[in-house]
């Protein structure tokens, strides 16, 4: 095969996750996978030979192929064509279905399904985790990465229905007291959903009903508000981002910015010594 290949390990929910980056002008031999492989590509379309026919993904597509499934790859149309994959043992992509009651791995009538929404963000999440996402944020990428699969599950597999999301408001505050009571080392989500009885997908779904984003999202403008009390105590940017638990100062930055709307400095110069004078 002749392009460009980034492979990378990370581990977002405590299993190792391969991740793959390639361009590739030259079809792959035939061969097979111990893993899913779930992929998008970013230019170009791929046709792909599997369980005796021919199929074509392109952008707008995610490919999902079972393991143990013969399968070939390569460009539909010259030269070449480039693609996110990762390689999700199959207990990852079981949770999806276990929260749905059913204890067998997920099965996928066929390897190409028409999901912009869910193509789009496999390639965003591919891209954080392969950028250190989950040495930054473990929370956010496992709860980014079970969210991924177990809507791709949910959407796709076979059979479909959907999930029911039990007692949304109780998980919720149950979740954001475990987040507030260890900002700077927060739990795991596994550990979360454990003490719930919900599976890591069925967690992230029902908070997300009731809160309106997932929890990491949740954490991190916790984070900034704390942050926020103790700039205005005239702590500098750098100790709030360490005593909040955010990676730096300039990932603290990022977060502030999103929420507040300025920075870290400029509002702690903004506010401390400040005393409001009436007449």
């Amino acid at each position: 095969m002749t392009g460009r290949a980034v492979w990378r390990r990370a581990c977002p929910a405590g299993q190792a996750l391969d991740l793959l980056h390639a361009r590739v002008a030259e079809p792959y031999a035939p061969h097979v996978h111990e893993e899913y492989a779930v992929g998008a590509c970013t230019a170009g379309r791929e046709v792909i030979r599997y369980r005796g026919a021919l199929h074509y993904a392109g952008p707008s597509s995610v490919v999902v192929l079972e393991p143990g499934e013969a399968h070939t790859g390569g460009p539909a149309d010259p030269p070449d064509f480039t693609y996110r994959v990762m390689y999700p043992a199959a207990g990852l992509l079981a949770e999806g279905l276990l929260a749905q009651g059913a204890r067998r791995l997920p099965r996928f009538r066929e390897p190409v399904i028409a999901d912009p929404g869910l193509a789009a963000e496999l390639r965003r999440l591919h891209a954080a985790l392969g950028a250190g996402l989950g040495e930054t944020e473990p929370l956010e990428a496992e709860s980014r990465l079970s969210w991924l699969l177990g809507e791709l599950v949910r959407r796709h597999a076979s059979p479909s229905r959907d999930v029911e999301v039990p007692e949304a408001s109780r998980v919720a505050r149950l979740v954001m007291a475990q987040l507030a009571d260890r900002l700077v080392s927060p739990p795991a989500l596994a550990e979360i959903a454990a003490g719930t009885g919900l599976s890591r997908y069925q967690l992230i779904r029902s908070f997300r009903t009731e809160v309106g984003m997932p929890p990491y999202a949740w954490l991190a403008q916790h984070r900034v508000s704390a942050a926020r009390t103790l700039l205005e105590r005239g702590c500098r940017p750098a100790e709030a981002a360490a005593l909040t638990g955010f990676a730096d100062q300039a990932h603290l930055t990022r977060w502030f910015r999103r929420v507040v709307g300025v920075t870290p400095g400029v509002y702690r110069n903004s506010v401390q010594d400040r005393t409001p004078r009436y007449r």
